[in-house]
């Protein structure tokens, strides 16, 4: 039973030579090497840096985005994240301001994205961003694609951040800091957002964190003053469900959901682009209509779970916040 056990451990986290990769795998680094102008020795090199982590495999197949939302939200709307948002707003108040001013994105939904991703700071990953890249890039056929970029883009940023390339930890998808953006996000939206601005851009301290996660939003075109969701009623179950799509967008305008018997109580231009959206709540569905800033949190992580969460989180910190001054 023992060598057994030695057995399955040692092929769950195994490491790998360039040269004991099969035909296809090569073919994808040289892919890579073309498309992101890095030599194909360099990636061979962090191939063989690279341990393949069967427990990745396990945490993408499970995720919990899978969960109906009655048992998806109570993971994020707590007690305890939300006394210590309002904790991490007190504590980093100027620099929230500051970024809620110059990029235009309210600080709840900063404090709400950094308290769903991490606990603010607390639980940023245990896993090797490498080893996560390299497991999914090159072992997981649904997503291999999407990781192989990122395993490239990884490469890149760790040059540009002078970073060893096994230093940095972060989830099981290989998404690192405080607000867990991936190897892309980082190259692309991360910002400095020290006042002294020394150029460096670091997402494990609150600071450049704040100012990244603020930046990502603008970049993905948050509309300030704009409302996020509203919670429905619907008179004609039938006609309603007809609305649902999986898309994200926003595939309606009001005048069409109010002609289907949804109701919400707020007053919206005819034109309005909105979507209407299904939850399976403890008690039965709960419909919501959701606008464009709705769909811009699912930029960042493209669940309508994991938006809602944010968004309803965001506005208990709003309210918690607040009664704090």
């Amino acid at each position: 039973m023992r060598l057994a056990l030695v057995s399955a451990a040692l092929l769950s986290t195994t490491s790998v030579t360039a040269a004991e990769m099969n035909p296809e795998q090569q073919r994808w680094l040289d892919e890579l090497a073309g498309k992101f102008e890095l030599p194909v020795t360099e990636l061979n090199d962090a191939i063989t840096q690279a341990t393949y982590q069967q427990s990745i495999i396990d945490a993408m197949t499970r995720p919990a985005e899978a969960k109906p939302w009655h048992q998806y939200s109570p993971i994020f709307l707590t007690d305890k994240r939300l006394q210590q948002g309002v904790e991490f707003w007190q504590q980093h108040a100027e620099l929230l301001a500051r970024a809620e001013q110059e990029l235009q994105v309210p600080a709840q939904v900063i404090t709400a994205i950094i308290g769903v991703e991490t606990f603010y700071g607390a639980h940023m990953g245990s896993h090797k961003v490498l080893d996560a890249l390299y497991t999914l890039g090159f072992n997981y056929p649904p997503r291999g694609e999407f990781f192989r970029s990122e395993f490239a883009h990884y490469l890149q940023l760790a040059k540009e951040q002078d970073w060893t390339l096994d230093e940095q930890k972060g989830s099981y998808a290989g998404a690192m800091g405080m607000g867990q953006f991936i190897s892309s996000s980082y190259r692309h939206y991360a910002v400095d957002f020290d006042f002294d601005a020394d150029g460096e851009r670091n997402l494990f301290q609150p600071v450049d964190a704040i100012g990244s996660v603020a930046n990502y939003f603008h970049e993905h075109k948050w509309q300030p003053g704009d409302d996020v969701a509203y919670p429905a009623k619907v008179t004609d179950t039938e006609a309603a469900d007809a609305l649902l799509s999986p898309a994200l967008e926003m595939s309606h305008s009001w005048a069409e959901l109010a002609a289907a018997g949804v109701v919400v109580d707020q007053e919206l231009a005819a034109d309005t682009p909105v979507k209407l959206i299904r939850l399976d709540g403890v008690d039965g569905p709960e419909y919501w209509v959701v606008r464009h800033n709705f769909y811009v949190i699912t930029r960042y992580n493209r669940s309508p779970l994991y938006a809602m969460a944010v968004y309803q989180l965001s506005e208990q910190l709003k309210q918690a916040y607040e009664q704090s001054l």
